[in-house]
């Protein structure tokens, strides 16, 4: 059985950072590409980035190149997002998952997701 657990949420300032955990138990960790997805209120789920099966490979979402950095510990089974320069509309709820497809921003290719943890940015 497929478990991810966010964590690494909370509040903080604008200009701020803050370090997102992904940790997967069930599975063969290195059999799946990983992502963040973003849920602010009253908006639809969006892509933020993803790392391929061995961590050489990543993609972001334009609005968030060059501020946060996806990366992989294969070893521990755990995925991070280091996300500095954060800006109010950072503000959502965060989730990880798997996917079957490298460079997809699409939902609909991940198939297994975490609960979410919230990150807020105050200005």
């Amino acid at each position: 059985q497929v478990q991810l657990v966010e964590s690494g949420g909370g509040l903080v300032q604008a200009g701020g950072s803050l370090r997102l955990s992904c940790a997967a138990s069930g599975w063969a960790f290195t059999s799946y590409h990983m992502g963040w997805f973003r849920q602010a209120r009253g908006k639809e789920r969006a892509f933020v980035a993803q790392i391929s099966q061995n961590g050489a490979g990543t993609y972001y979402a334009g609005s968030v190149k060059d501020r946060f950095t996806i990366s992989r510990d294969n070893a521990k089974n755990t995925m991070y997002l280091q996300m500095n320069s954060l800006k109010p509309e950072d503000t959502a709820v965060y989730y990880c998952a798997t996917s079957s497809i490298f460079t997809s921003d699409s939902a609909a290719s991940y198939h297994d997701w975490g609960q979410g943890t919230q990150v807020t940015v105050s200005s």
